[in-house]
Protein backbone atom coordinates (compact mmCIF):
# COMPACT_ATOMS: atom_id res chain seq x y z
CA UNK A 1 0.00 0.00 0.00
CA UNK A 2 1.21 3.72 -0.39
CA UNK A 3 2.17 5.67 1.64
CA UNK A 4 0.37 8.97 2.39
CA UNK A 5 0.83 12.36 4.02
CA UNK A 6 -1.40 11.38 6.60
CA UNK A 7 0.59 7.82 7.40
CA UNK A 8 3.43 10.55 8.52
CA UNK A 9 1.34 12.65 10.46
CA UNK A 10 0.04 9.93 12.86
CA UNK A 11 3.75 8.69 13.14
CA UNK A 12 4.64 12.22 13.56
CA UNK A 13 1.79 13.41 16.18
CA UNK A 14 0.77 16.20 13.88
CA UNK A 15 -2.15 17.49 11.48
CA UNK A 16 -1.98 16.51 7.55
CA UNK A 17 -1.82 19.97 6.52
CA UNK A 18 1.16 20.55 8.99
CA UNK A 19 3.09 17.69 6.97
CA UNK A 20 2.88 19.69 4.24
CA UNK A 21 3.52 22.72 4.96
CA UNK A 22 6.91 21.31 7.15
CA UNK A 23 7.91 19.29 3.71
CA UNK A 24 7.64 22.36 2.01
CA UNK A 25 9.71 24.31 4.54
CA UNK A 26 6.99 26.81 5.88
CA UNK A 27 8.53 29.35 8.32
CA UNK A 28 5.60 28.71 10.15
CA UNK A 29 6.33 25.46 11.51
CA UNK A 30 9.16 25.04 14.02
CA UNK A 31 12.19 23.95 13.29
CA UNK A 32 11.16 20.95 15.81
CA UNK A 33 8.48 20.17 13.80
CA UNK A 34 9.81 20.05 10.71
CA UNK A 35 12.71 17.64 12.31
CA UNK A 36 9.77 15.35 13.58
CA UNK A 37 7.79 15.26 10.29
CA UNK A 38 11.42 14.40 7.79
CA UNK A 39 12.32 11.74 10.19
CA UNK A 40 8.15 10.13 9.89
CA UNK A 41 8.55 10.70 6.13
CA UNK A 42 12.19 9.12 6.02
CA UNK A 43 11.17 6.25 8.06
CA UNK A 44 7.93 5.45 5.85
CA UNK A 45 9.30 6.03 2.79
CA UNK A 46 7.01 8.89 2.07
CA UNK A 47 7.63 10.53 -1.24
CA UNK A 48 5.46 14.09 -1.95
CA UNK A 49 3.36 13.79 -4.49
CA UNK A 50 4.78 16.66 -7.34
CA UNK A 51 1.03 16.79 -8.92
CA UNK A 52 -0.31 18.07 -4.93
CA UNK A 53 2.46 20.13 -4.11
CA UNK A 54 1.53 21.84 -7.35
CA UNK A 55 -2.08 21.70 -7.25
CA UNK A 56 -1.48 23.80 -3.46
CA UNK A 57 1.28 25.81 -4.22
CA UNK A 58 0.20 26.83 -7.61
CA UNK A 59 3.87 25.99 -9.12
CA UNK A 60 5.18 22.90 -10.34
CA UNK A 61 9.04 23.66 -9.57
CA UNK A 62 9.99 23.00 -12.09
CA UNK A 63 12.10 25.33 -14.37
CA UNK A 64 12.92 24.74 -18.20
CA UNK A 65 16.12 25.57 -19.84
CA UNK A 66 15.99 26.13 -23.53
CA UNK A 67 18.83 24.91 -25.77
CA UNK A 68 18.30 25.29 -29.64
CA UNK A 69 21.93 25.85 -30.76
CA UNK A 70 22.47 21.69 -30.62
CA UNK A 71 25.79 21.72 -32.19
CA UNK A 72 27.61 23.96 -29.47
CA UNK A 73 30.07 22.53 -27.16
CA UNK A 74 29.90 25.19 -25.25
CA UNK A 75 26.15 24.57 -23.75
CA UNK A 76 26.94 21.27 -21.98
CA UNK A 77 29.01 22.69 -19.48
CA UNK A 78 26.18 24.60 -18.17
CA UNK A 79 23.77 22.02 -17.66
CA UNK A 80 25.24 20.26 -14.58
CA UNK A 81 25.61 23.95 -12.33
CA UNK A 82 22.56 24.85 -14.02
CA UNK A 83 21.11 21.50 -12.44
CA UNK A 84 23.13 21.36 -8.99
CA UNK A 85 21.88 25.00 -8.24
CA UNK A 86 17.89 24.06 -8.52
CA UNK A 87 18.09 21.52 -7.12
CA UNK A 88 19.39 22.63 -3.98
CA UNK A 89 16.26 25.33 -4.20
CA UNK A 90 13.83 22.75 -4.37
CA UNK A 91 13.28 22.76 -8.10
CA UNK A 92 14.02 20.22 -10.81
CA UNK A 93 15.53 20.93 -14.64
CA UNK A 94 13.55 20.33 -17.65
CA UNK A 95 15.81 20.58 -20.58
CA UNK A 96 14.19 21.66 -23.99
CA UNK A 97 15.67 20.94 -26.75
CA UNK A 98 14.76 22.18 -30.42
CA UNK A 99 16.52 23.04 -33.64
CA UNK A 100 14.48 26.14 -33.91
CA UNK A 101 13.57 29.65 -32.15
CA UNK A 102 10.00 30.29 -33.09
CA UNK A 103 6.31 30.72 -31.73
CA UNK A 104 6.22 26.63 -31.79
CA UNK A 105 8.84 26.53 -29.48
CA UNK A 106 7.21 29.48 -27.11
CA UNK A 107 4.03 27.23 -26.76
CA UNK A 108 6.03 24.25 -26.24
CA UNK A 109 7.33 25.38 -23.27
CA UNK A 110 3.87 27.54 -22.05
CA UNK A 111 1.76 24.22 -22.49
CA UNK A 112 4.96 22.28 -20.14
CA UNK A 113 3.84 23.83 -16.57
CA UNK A 114 6.87 25.43 -16.06
CA UNK A 115 7.21 27.71 -13.72
CA UNK A 116 10.45 29.87 -15.15
CA UNK A 117 12.84 29.51 -18.08
CA UNK A 118 16.21 29.97 -18.99
CA UNK A 119 17.10 31.13 -22.58
CA UNK A 120 20.32 29.99 -23.65
CA UNK A 121 20.56 30.42 -27.26
CA UNK A 122 18.15 33.14 -28.03
CA UNK A 123 19.01 35.10 -31.48
CA UNK A 124 18.70 38.68 -31.53
CA UNK A 125 15.31 38.61 -33.67
CA UNK A 126 13.77 35.71 -31.48
CA UNK A 127 9.69 36.14 -30.87
CA UNK A 128 9.94 33.52 -27.95
CA UNK A 129 10.91 36.27 -25.65
CA UNK A 130 8.03 37.88 -26.65
CA UNK A 131 5.26 35.28 -26.28
CA UNK A 132 6.80 33.98 -23.43
CA UNK A 133 6.26 37.58 -21.77
CA UNK A 134 2.57 38.24 -23.29
CA UNK A 135 1.70 34.90 -21.39
CA UNK A 136 3.11 35.96 -18.48
CA UNK A 137 5.81 32.75 -18.07
CA UNK A 138 9.05 34.29 -16.37
CA UNK A 139 12.48 33.71 -18.03
CA UNK A 140 16.00 34.97 -18.07
CA UNK A 141 18.61 35.10 -20.73
CA UNK A 142 21.82 33.39 -19.98
CA UNK A 143 24.54 35.07 -22.60
CA UNK A 144 22.45 36.15 -25.18
CA UNK A 145 19.80 38.26 -25.16
CA UNK A 146 17.23 39.10 -27.60
CA UNK A 147 16.44 42.67 -28.88
CA UNK A 148 12.66 42.95 -28.64
CA UNK A 149 12.09 41.97 -25.07
CA UNK A 150 14.30 43.42 -22.15
CA UNK A 151 14.78 40.63 -19.26
CA UNK A 152 16.50 39.70 -15.87
CA UNK A 153 20.14 38.19 -17.48
CA UNK A 154 23.18 36.91 -17.02
CA UNK A 155 25.91 38.18 -19.84
CA UNK A 156 29.85 38.76 -20.47
CA UNK A 157 31.23 41.73 -20.96
CA UNK A 158 34.15 40.64 -23.53
CA UNK A 159 36.23 43.91 -23.17
CA UNK A 160 38.59 43.49 -20.61
CA UNK A 161 39.74 40.09 -21.80
CA UNK A 162 39.95 41.68 -25.42
CA UNK A 163 42.06 44.62 -23.56
CA UNK A 164 44.31 42.57 -22.44
CA UNK A 165 44.48 40.18 -25.39
CA UNK A 166 44.90 43.01 -27.52
CA UNK A 167 48.02 44.58 -26.30
CA UNK A 168 49.93 40.90 -25.79
CA UNK A 169 49.41 40.75 -29.37
CA UNK A 170 50.62 43.93 -30.00
CA UNK A 171 53.62 43.02 -27.81
CA UNK A 172 54.41 39.90 -29.78
CA UNK A 173 54.39 41.94 -33.04
CA UNK A 174 51.22 41.06 -34.43
CA UNK A 175 49.64 43.49 -36.87
CA UNK A 176 48.45 41.20 -39.56
CA UNK A 177 45.16 40.35 -37.61
CA UNK A 178 42.27 37.61 -38.70
CA UNK A 179 39.32 37.07 -37.05
CA UNK A 180 36.61 34.29 -37.27
CA UNK A 181 33.31 35.44 -35.56
CA UNK A 182 29.79 34.00 -34.71
CA UNK A 183 26.85 34.33 -36.46
CA UNK A 184 25.75 38.06 -36.95
CA UNK A 185 22.37 37.36 -35.60
CA UNK A 186 23.50 36.49 -31.94
CA UNK A 187 24.42 39.32 -29.45
CA UNK A 188 27.37 37.52 -28.12
CA UNK A 189 28.76 37.80 -31.97
CA UNK A 190 27.74 41.66 -31.94
CA UNK A 191 29.37 42.18 -28.35
CA UNK A 192 32.57 40.14 -28.87
CA UNK A 193 33.45 41.65 -32.55
CA UNK A 194 33.01 45.30 -30.90
CA UNK A 195 35.10 44.79 -27.89
CA UNK A 196 37.73 43.23 -30.18
CA UNK A 197 37.83 46.00 -32.96
CA UNK A 198 37.67 49.01 -30.29
CA UNK A 199 40.70 46.98 -28.35
CA UNK A 200 43.03 46.21 -31.71
CA UNK A 201 42.13 49.87 -32.40
CA UNK A 202 43.82 51.00 -29.75
CA UNK A 203 47.06 49.49 -30.71
CA UNK A 204 46.80 50.83 -34.06
CA UNK A 205 45.43 47.15 -35.74
CA UNK A 206 42.54 47.56 -38.04
CA UNK A 207 40.52 43.85 -38.84
CA UNK A 208 41.05 44.71 -42.62
CA UNK A 209 37.78 43.30 -44.56
CA UNK A 210 39.63 40.45 -46.10
CA UNK A 211 41.02 38.77 -42.65
CA UNK A 212 37.00 38.87 -41.43
CA UNK A 213 35.29 36.14 -41.70
CA UNK A 214 31.54 35.08 -40.00
CA UNK A 215 29.76 32.44 -39.00
CA UNK A 216 28.29 29.65 -36.56
CA UNK A 217 29.60 29.29 -33.25
CA UNK A 218 30.79 25.13 -34.54
CA UNK A 219 34.17 23.65 -35.40
CA UNK A 220 33.29 23.16 -38.89
CA UNK A 221 33.28 27.55 -39.24
CA UNK A 222 36.36 27.56 -37.31
CA UNK A 223 38.02 24.86 -39.93
CA UNK A 224 36.54 26.72 -43.03
CA UNK A 225 37.20 30.37 -42.31
CA UNK A 226 41.08 29.60 -41.01
CA UNK A 227 41.84 26.97 -44.47
CA UNK A 228 40.39 30.44 -46.21
CA UNK A 229 42.55 33.15 -43.89
CA UNK A 230 45.78 30.63 -44.43
CA UNK A 231 45.37 30.32 -48.13
CA UNK A 232 45.84 34.34 -48.87
CA UNK A 233 48.72 36.29 -50.26
CA UNK A 234 49.48 37.58 -47.41
CA UNK A 235 47.77 35.86 -44.29
CA UNK A 236 47.57 37.24 -40.44
CA UNK A 237 49.41 35.61 -37.79
CA UNK A 238 47.19 35.62 -35.31
CA UNK A 239 43.27 34.57 -35.63
CA UNK A 240 40.94 35.65 -33.01
CA UNK A 241 38.14 32.82 -32.81
CA UNK A 242 34.35 33.38 -31.98
CA UNK A 243 34.94 31.34 -28.78
CA UNK A 244 37.01 28.12 -27.92
CA UNK A 245 34.68 25.62 -30.44
CA UNK A 246 35.68 27.84 -33.46
CA UNK A 247 39.60 27.85 -32.81
CA UNK A 248 39.50 23.63 -32.24
CA UNK A 249 38.24 23.89 -35.60
CA UNK A 250 41.44 26.40 -36.67
CA UNK A 251 43.66 24.50 -35.16
CA UNK A 252 42.58 21.73 -37.46
CA UNK A 253 42.53 23.72 -40.22
CA UNK A 254 46.20 24.88 -39.47
CA UNK A 255 47.58 21.14 -38.93
CA UNK A 256 46.02 20.31 -41.95
CA UNK A 257 47.40 22.97 -43.86
CA UNK A 258 50.88 22.75 -42.49
CA UNK A 259 51.09 25.31 -40.68
CA UNK A 260 53.08 25.30 -37.50
CA UNK A 261 50.78 26.90 -34.11
CA UNK A 262 52.10 29.11 -33.14
CA UNK A 263 55.07 29.59 -34.97
CA UNK A 264 53.32 30.47 -38.01
CA UNK A 265 49.80 31.52 -36.75
CA UNK A 266 48.91 31.98 -33.74
CA UNK A 267 44.91 31.43 -32.25
CA UNK A 268 43.17 32.78 -29.74
CA UNK A 269 39.92 31.71 -28.32
CA UNK A 270 36.42 32.64 -25.95
CA UNK A 271 35.30 31.06 -22.89
CA UNK A 272 37.75 29.18 -21.64
CA UNK A 273 35.84 25.70 -21.85
CA UNK A 274 37.67 22.57 -19.87
CA UNK A 275 39.40 21.14 -23.48
CA UNK A 276 41.27 24.65 -23.95
CA UNK A 277 43.96 23.99 -21.18
CA UNK A 278 44.81 20.15 -22.12
CA UNK A 279 48.18 19.69 -22.66
CA UNK A 280 47.21 18.80 -26.24
CA UNK A 281 45.91 22.19 -27.01
CA UNK A 282 46.75 24.88 -24.91
CA UNK A 283 44.27 27.59 -26.23
CA UNK A 284 45.29 30.96 -25.28
CA UNK A 285 41.64 32.52 -24.82
CA UNK A 286 39.60 34.88 -23.31
CA UNK A 287 37.72 33.47 -19.81
CA UNK A 288 35.26 33.84 -17.71
CA UNK A 289 33.73 32.39 -14.85
CA UNK A 290 30.88 30.03 -16.75
CA UNK A 291 29.84 27.73 -13.58
CA UNK A 292 29.14 30.75 -11.60
CA UNK A 293 26.99 32.11 -14.80
CA UNK A 294 24.87 29.10 -14.42
CA UNK A 295 24.46 29.39 -11.26
CA UNK A 296 23.17 32.92 -11.05
CA UNK A 297 21.12 32.10 -14.02
CA UNK A 298 19.47 29.77 -12.19
CA UNK A 299 19.27 32.36 -9.45
CA UNK A 300 18.40 34.80 -11.12
CA UNK A 301 14.74 33.05 -12.80
CA UNK A 302 13.80 31.75 -9.42
CA UNK A 303 14.44 35.66 -8.11
CA UNK A 304 11.83 37.06 -10.85
CA UNK A 305 9.68 33.86 -9.93
CA UNK A 306 9.33 35.54 -6.70
CA UNK A 307 9.17 39.07 -7.50
CA UNK A 308 7.25 39.18 -11.06
CA UNK A 309 7.21 43.31 -10.56
CA UNK A 310 10.81 43.95 -10.04
CA UNK A 311 12.86 46.20 -12.04
CA UNK A 312 14.96 44.10 -14.67
CA UNK A 313 18.36 43.14 -13.28
CA UNK A 314 21.23 42.32 -15.71
CA UNK A 315 24.04 40.48 -13.69
CA UNK A 316 27.68 41.14 -15.82
CA UNK A 317 30.65 38.71 -15.55
CA UNK A 318 34.00 40.22 -16.70
CA UNK A 319 36.55 38.51 -18.51
CA UNK A 320 40.57 38.22 -18.50
CA UNK A 321 42.92 36.60 -20.67
CA UNK A 322 44.67 33.66 -20.48
CA UNK A 323 48.34 33.44 -22.93
CA UNK A 324 48.85 29.71 -23.29
CA UNK A 325 50.86 28.06 -26.11
CA UNK A 326 48.81 28.77 -29.07
CA UNK A 327 49.87 32.42 -28.96
CA UNK A 328 53.47 33.50 -29.94
CA UNK A 329 55.56 36.18 -31.61
CA UNK A 330 54.60 36.91 -35.01
CA UNK A 331 55.66 35.27 -37.72
CA UNK A 332 58.59 37.07 -39.99
CA UNK A 333 57.20 36.39 -43.10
Amino acid sequence: MMVTSRDVARLAGVSQPTVSRALRDDPRVSEETKNRVRNAAGALGYVPSETGRALSSGRTHRIGLLLTDLDNQFYPHIIAPVHRELESKGYQLMLHTETADNDTVAERLIANGLDGVILATTTVESVVPLRLRDRGLPFVYFNRTAAFVDADATIVTPSTGFEAAAAHAAALGHRRVGAVFGPSNTSTAQSREIALRAALAEHGVILAPEYVRRGPFDTDSGDLATTYLLGLTEPPTLIFCGNDVVAFGALNAARRAGADVPNDVSIIGFDDLPAASWPIIELATIAFDIGSMAREAADLVIWRIDHPGAPVRHVEFDTSFIPRRTLAAASPR
